[in-house]
């Protein structure tokens, strides 16, 4: 699955932490913790539901978006984790009542791992059965209506961090414009150019880009 269950968050820092490890020199780079670049109190749903996590957990929680990964932890003691990579579109959903970040979620990528030396024909009925769950939908509403742009400023910025490797798939596929075919006037729609640099997860309105080159802190 693209989103994984888990109890706890992980250790984070704030920018100003990274920056005063980084100045120390440290002994590994490797083992600073991540990078929090938002905290929001906010509520989920998700489209088809996630297996061991249901309506009550998603209802109130924490939304942490860390420069790893996406994590919400619900008052309830559960939550899970997203890897960006499996973010293949975000946007701000303002028609929506009540107004979220919409996100579509790639399950095929997780499910591709579980396959192991399948004849051919086995993988294209397995495929025909289980294309509906090749995306889900994850809803993100905030406590705040005025935090839907810093959410997604967040979001967008830790998901430049994780672009998709050279020869990808999507790539090789041309679906690199996948998911932008959305209702006239429910989304704000952030769609890249082919002279964008990010992958399609990483793509954001034009004037974030121009003035949001990413250089640490």
């Amino acid at each position: 699955m693209a989103a994984t269950l888990i109890g706890a968050v992980p250790k984070f820092v704030s920018p100003e932490e990274h920056r005063n490890i980084v100045g120390s020199t440290p002994a590994s780079f490797n083992d600073i913790p991540p990078v929090l670049r938002h905290e929001e109190p906010v509520s989920v749903t998700f489209e088809p539901s996630l297996d061991g996590f249901n309506e009550v957990d998603g209802k109130e929680g924490v939304l942490y978006v860390l420069e790893s990964v996406l994590i919400f932890m619900s008052k309830t003691g559960k939550g899970f984790q997203i890897e960006y990579p499996s973010i293949t579109l975000h946007a701000v959903s303002r028609g929506d009542t009540p107004p979220s970040i919409y996100c579509q979620l790639d399950e095929s990528s997780a499910k591709a791992m579980k396959i192991d030396d399948q004849e051919a024909e086995d993988e294209a009925e397995e495929d025909e059965e289980e294309e509906d769950m090749d995306m889900r939908v994850l809803n993100i509403i905030p406590s705040r209506v005025d935090s839907l742009d810093s959410i997604f400023e967040a979001l967008s910025l830790c998901a430049a961090l994780h672009p998709d490797p050279p020869g990808s798939d999507d790539e090789e596929d041309g679906l690199d414009d996948a998911f932008v075919d959305l209702p006239d006037g429910t989304f704000e729609q952030f769609t890249g150019t082919e002279d964008e640099e990010l992958s399609e997860v990483g793509r954001v309105r034009g004037d974030f880009i121009n003035n949001n080159r990413y250089a640490p802190y």
